[in-house]
Protein backbone atom coordinates (compact mmCIF):
# COMPACT_ATOMS: atom_id res chain seq x y z
CA UNK A 1 0.00 0.00 0.00
CA UNK A 2 1.40 3.40 -0.98
CA UNK A 3 1.45 6.46 1.24
CA UNK A 4 -1.18 8.04 -1.00
CA UNK A 5 -3.47 5.01 -0.59
CA UNK A 6 -2.99 5.02 3.20
CA UNK A 7 -3.70 8.75 3.38
CA UNK A 8 -6.85 8.27 1.30
CA UNK A 9 -8.09 5.49 3.58
CA UNK A 10 -7.52 7.61 6.69
CA UNK A 11 -9.35 10.53 5.08
CA UNK A 12 -12.27 8.30 4.05
CA UNK A 13 -12.47 6.75 7.52
CA UNK A 14 -12.52 10.22 9.07
CA UNK A 15 -15.40 11.23 6.81
CA UNK A 16 -17.38 8.14 7.87
CA UNK A 17 -16.70 8.89 11.53
CA UNK A 18 -17.88 12.49 11.13
CA UNK A 19 -21.00 11.31 9.32
CA UNK A 20 -21.74 8.94 12.20
CA UNK A 21 -21.18 11.63 14.84
CA UNK A 22 -23.38 14.20 13.11
CA UNK A 23 -26.02 11.78 11.85
CA UNK A 24 -29.48 13.14 12.42
CA UNK A 25 -31.83 10.53 13.89
CA UNK A 26 -35.10 9.80 12.11
CA UNK A 27 -37.75 11.68 14.07
CA UNK A 28 -41.52 11.73 13.73
CA UNK A 29 -43.53 14.50 15.41
CA UNK A 30 -47.18 13.54 15.96
CA UNK A 31 -50.05 16.00 16.39
CA UNK A 32 -53.43 14.64 17.47
CA UNK A 33 -56.18 16.99 16.31
CA UNK A 34 -59.88 17.61 16.77
CA UNK A 35 -61.04 21.07 15.71
CA UNK A 36 -57.54 22.61 15.68
CA UNK A 37 -57.57 24.29 12.26
CA UNK A 38 -56.68 27.76 13.56
CA UNK A 39 -53.70 26.39 15.50
CA UNK A 40 -52.48 23.84 12.96
CA UNK A 41 -52.04 26.32 10.13
CA UNK A 42 -49.20 28.04 12.06
CA UNK A 43 -47.94 25.12 14.16
CA UNK A 44 -46.84 22.74 11.41
CA UNK A 45 -44.60 25.31 9.63
CA UNK A 46 -43.08 26.27 12.99
CA UNK A 47 -42.20 22.64 13.78
CA UNK A 48 -40.71 22.22 10.32
CA UNK A 49 -38.63 25.38 10.82
CA UNK A 50 -37.23 24.29 14.18
CA UNK A 51 -36.70 20.61 13.28
CA UNK A 52 -36.28 20.65 9.49
CA UNK A 53 -35.14 17.03 9.39
CA UNK A 54 -38.20 15.69 11.22
CA UNK A 55 -41.38 14.40 9.64
CA UNK A 56 -44.79 15.51 10.95
CA UNK A 57 -47.83 13.25 11.23
CA UNK A 58 -51.23 14.86 11.81
CA UNK A 59 -53.74 12.39 13.28
CA UNK A 60 -57.19 13.87 12.80
CA UNK A 61 -60.40 12.45 14.25
CA UNK A 62 -62.79 13.76 11.63
CA UNK A 63 -62.72 17.39 12.82
CA UNK A 64 -65.89 19.19 11.68
CA UNK A 65 -63.98 22.50 11.43
CA UNK A 66 -61.91 21.25 8.47
CA UNK A 67 -58.67 20.50 10.32
CA UNK A 68 -58.24 17.29 8.31
CA UNK A 69 -58.67 19.09 4.99
CA UNK A 70 -56.10 21.71 6.04
CA UNK A 71 -53.69 18.94 7.04
CA UNK A 72 -54.09 17.43 3.56
CA UNK A 73 -53.20 20.81 2.02
CA UNK A 74 -50.09 21.08 4.19
CA UNK A 75 -49.09 17.53 3.23
CA UNK A 76 -49.57 18.25 -0.46
CA UNK A 77 -47.18 21.20 -0.15
CA UNK A 78 -44.54 19.43 1.97
CA UNK A 79 -43.51 15.76 1.51
CA UNK A 80 -42.39 15.62 5.16
CA UNK A 81 -45.94 16.20 6.39
CA UNK A 82 -48.32 13.24 6.49
CA UNK A 83 -51.94 12.82 7.59
CA UNK A 84 -53.81 9.96 9.25
CA UNK A 85 -57.59 10.38 9.03
CA UNK A 86 -59.68 8.50 11.58
CA UNK A 87 -63.43 7.95 11.52
CA UNK A 88 -64.79 10.13 14.29
CA UNK A 89 -63.61 11.20 17.72
CA UNK A 90 -61.96 8.03 19.06
CA UNK A 91 -60.08 9.53 22.02
CA UNK A 92 -56.75 11.25 22.60
CA UNK A 93 -55.06 8.14 23.97
CA UNK A 94 -55.95 6.02 20.97
CA UNK A 95 -54.76 8.79 18.64
CA UNK A 96 -51.36 9.01 20.37
CA UNK A 97 -51.15 5.21 20.29
CA UNK A 98 -51.79 5.26 16.53
CA UNK A 99 -48.90 7.70 16.16
CA UNK A 100 -46.55 5.54 18.22
CA UNK A 101 -47.43 2.48 16.15
CA UNK A 102 -46.85 4.37 12.90
CA UNK A 103 -43.44 5.58 14.09
CA UNK A 104 -42.34 2.05 14.98
CA UNK A 105 -43.73 0.52 11.79
CA UNK A 106 -41.98 3.12 9.63
CA UNK A 107 -38.58 2.68 11.28
CA UNK A 108 -38.20 5.97 13.12
CA UNK A 109 -35.67 6.22 15.94
CA UNK A 110 -37.68 8.71 17.99
CA UNK A 111 -41.31 9.79 18.10
CA UNK A 112 -42.33 13.09 19.68
CA UNK A 113 -45.90 13.81 20.67
CA UNK A 114 -47.09 17.34 21.39
CA UNK A 115 -50.41 19.13 21.73
CA UNK A 116 -51.70 20.76 18.56
CA UNK A 117 -52.89 23.98 20.22
CA UNK A 118 -49.53 25.76 20.85
CA UNK A 119 -49.65 25.00 24.58
CA UNK A 120 -46.46 23.04 23.85
CA UNK A 121 -44.02 25.54 22.39
CA UNK A 122 -42.02 24.04 19.49
CA UNK A 123 -38.90 25.89 20.70
CA UNK A 124 -38.38 23.11 23.27
CA UNK A 125 -38.09 20.40 20.59
CA UNK A 126 -34.26 20.52 20.26
CA UNK A 127 -33.79 20.22 24.05
CA UNK A 128 -36.24 17.31 24.16
CA UNK A 129 -34.25 15.49 21.48
CA UNK A 130 -30.92 16.26 23.16
CA UNK A 131 -31.97 14.62 26.42
CA UNK A 132 -32.55 11.36 24.52
CA UNK A 133 -28.78 10.84 24.62
CA UNK A 134 -29.40 9.83 28.26
CA UNK A 135 -33.02 8.67 28.26
CA UNK A 136 -35.58 6.43 26.60
CA UNK A 137 -38.47 8.76 27.41
CA UNK A 138 -37.98 12.52 27.47
CA UNK A 139 -40.69 14.58 29.16
CA UNK A 140 -41.39 18.27 28.68
CA UNK A 141 -42.13 18.99 32.31
CA UNK A 142 -44.09 21.79 33.96
CA UNK A 143 -43.08 20.61 37.43
CA UNK A 144 -39.27 20.68 37.49
CA UNK A 145 -37.08 23.73 38.15
CA UNK A 146 -37.51 26.19 35.30
CA UNK A 147 -40.88 24.81 34.24
CA UNK A 148 -44.26 26.39 34.77
CA UNK A 149 -47.81 27.08 33.59
CA UNK A 150 -49.42 30.25 32.26
CA UNK A 151 -53.12 30.92 31.84
CA UNK A 152 -54.65 28.45 34.32
CA UNK A 153 -57.01 29.13 37.19
CA UNK A 154 -56.66 27.67 40.73
CA UNK A 155 -58.99 24.71 40.09
CA UNK A 156 -57.07 23.47 37.06
CA UNK A 157 -53.78 23.83 38.94
CA UNK A 158 -55.24 21.79 41.81
CA UNK A 159 -56.53 19.06 39.48
CA UNK A 160 -53.20 18.75 37.65
CA UNK A 161 -51.11 18.64 40.83
CA UNK A 162 -53.52 16.11 42.32
CA UNK A 163 -53.45 13.70 39.37
CA UNK A 164 -49.65 13.80 39.28
CA UNK A 165 -49.38 13.06 42.99
CA UNK A 166 -51.95 10.26 42.59
CA UNK A 167 -50.02 8.71 39.67
CA UNK A 168 -46.69 8.83 41.50
CA UNK A 169 -48.24 7.23 44.56
CA UNK A 170 -50.12 4.41 42.84
CA UNK A 171 -47.90 3.68 39.85
CA UNK A 172 -44.47 4.03 41.45
CA UNK A 173 -43.44 6.82 39.09
CA UNK A 174 -40.59 9.11 40.09
CA UNK A 175 -41.21 11.64 37.32
CA UNK A 176 -42.96 14.82 38.39
CA UNK A 177 -45.02 15.57 35.27
CA UNK A 178 -46.93 12.41 34.42
CA UNK A 179 -50.04 13.95 32.87
CA UNK A 180 -48.45 16.15 30.20
CA UNK A 181 -48.30 15.02 26.58
CA UNK A 182 -45.11 16.77 25.44
CA UNK A 183 -42.81 13.75 25.20
CA UNK A 184 -40.19 11.97 23.13
CA UNK A 185 -40.04 8.18 23.05
CA UNK A 186 -37.27 5.89 21.84
CA UNK A 187 -39.01 3.55 19.39
CA UNK A 188 -36.73 0.57 20.07
CA UNK A 189 -37.76 0.70 23.73
CA UNK A 190 -41.44 1.15 22.92
CA UNK A 191 -41.21 -2.09 20.96
CA UNK A 192 -40.67 -3.92 24.26
CA UNK A 193 -44.04 -2.78 25.58
CA UNK A 194 -47.16 -4.70 24.57
CA UNK A 195 -49.24 -1.76 23.40
CA UNK A 196 -52.19 -4.07 22.78
CA UNK A 197 -52.72 -4.12 26.55
CA UNK A 198 -53.01 -0.35 26.93
CA UNK A 199 -56.53 0.19 28.27
CA UNK A 200 -56.68 4.01 28.27
CA UNK A 201 -58.34 5.71 25.33
CA UNK A 202 -58.57 9.17 26.86
CA UNK A 203 -56.34 11.44 28.93
CA UNK A 204 -55.19 8.72 31.36
CA UNK A 205 -53.08 7.37 28.50
CA UNK A 206 -50.31 9.74 29.60
CA UNK A 207 -49.91 8.12 33.02
CA UNK A 208 -50.50 4.59 31.78
CA UNK A 209 -47.84 4.68 29.07
CA UNK A 210 -45.28 6.01 31.55
CA UNK A 211 -46.16 3.17 33.91
CA UNK A 212 -45.72 0.59 31.17
CA UNK A 213 -42.47 2.19 30.05
CA UNK A 214 -41.22 2.07 33.66
CA UNK A 215 -41.94 -1.66 33.83
CA UNK A 216 -40.08 -2.06 30.52
CA UNK A 217 -36.99 -0.56 32.16
CA UNK A 218 -37.04 2.82 30.43
CA UNK A 219 -34.81 5.66 31.59
CA UNK A 220 -36.66 8.95 32.06
CA UNK A 221 -35.51 12.54 31.94
CA UNK A 222 -37.56 15.70 32.37
CA UNK A 223 -36.68 19.02 30.76
CA UNK A 224 -38.36 22.25 31.90
CA UNK A 225 -41.06 23.79 29.73
CA UNK A 226 -43.51 26.62 30.26
CA UNK A 227 -47.01 25.43 29.36
CA UNK A 228 -49.21 28.19 27.96
CA UNK A 229 -52.95 27.72 27.61
CA UNK A 230 -54.17 27.13 24.07
CA UNK A 231 -54.18 29.97 21.51
CA UNK A 232 -57.53 29.10 19.90
CA UNK A 233 -60.44 26.78 20.61
CA UNK A 234 -61.53 25.15 23.85
CA UNK A 235 -60.11 22.38 26.01
CA UNK A 236 -61.58 18.90 25.44
CA UNK A 237 -61.04 17.57 28.96
CA UNK A 238 -64.11 17.18 31.19
CA UNK A 239 -65.13 15.63 34.50
CA UNK A 240 -66.00 12.29 32.88
CA UNK A 241 -62.48 12.05 31.42
CA UNK A 242 -60.99 12.96 34.80
CA UNK A 243 -63.01 10.30 36.63
CA UNK A 244 -62.07 7.66 34.04
CA UNK A 245 -58.39 8.56 34.44
CA UNK A 246 -58.55 8.15 38.22
CA UNK A 247 -60.23 4.75 37.87
CA UNK A 248 -57.74 3.39 35.33
CA UNK A 249 -54.75 4.56 37.39
CA UNK A 250 -56.26 2.90 40.46
CA UNK A 251 -56.70 -0.40 38.59
CA UNK A 252 -53.16 -0.28 37.25
CA UNK A 253 -51.79 0.51 40.69
CA UNK A 254 -53.73 -2.37 42.20
CA UNK A 255 -52.01 -4.75 39.79
CA UNK A 256 -55.18 -5.71 37.93
CA UNK A 257 -53.80 -4.93 34.47
CA UNK A 258 -52.86 -7.91 32.25
CA UNK A 259 -49.24 -8.78 31.52
CA UNK A 260 -47.43 -5.61 30.46
CA UNK A 261 -44.59 -7.00 28.41
CA UNK A 262 -44.18 -9.49 25.66
CA UNK A 263 -42.45 -12.65 26.90
CA UNK A 264 -38.72 -12.07 27.15
CA UNK A 265 -35.72 -13.48 28.93
CA UNK A 266 -32.75 -11.75 30.43
CA UNK A 267 -31.90 -9.56 33.36
CA UNK A 268 -34.37 -7.54 35.37
CA UNK A 269 -35.09 -4.05 33.98
CA UNK A 270 -32.68 -1.26 34.91
CA UNK A 271 -33.65 1.42 37.39
CA UNK A 272 -35.25 4.66 36.23
CA UNK A 273 -32.87 7.58 35.67
CA UNK A 274 -35.42 10.32 36.20
CA UNK A 275 -34.45 13.92 36.81
CA UNK A 276 -36.40 15.76 39.47
CA UNK A 277 -37.82 12.70 41.23
CA UNK A 278 -40.51 13.38 43.73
Amino acid sequence: MTLTDATGQVFFSSLLALKSVFRMPRVLVTLCTYNERENLIALVPEIRRILPGADVLVIDDGSPDGTGALADELAAADPQVRVLHRAGKLGLGSAILAGLRRAMADGYEFVINMDADFSHDPRYLPALLTCMDRADVGIGSRYVAGGGIEGWGPLRHFMSRGINWYARLLLGLSTRDNSGAYRCYRCSKLAQVDLDHVRSRGYSFQEEILYRCRVAGCRFEEIPIVFRDRRYGTSKINWRESAAALWIILRLGAGSAPALLRPKTGNSPPKSNSQGAG
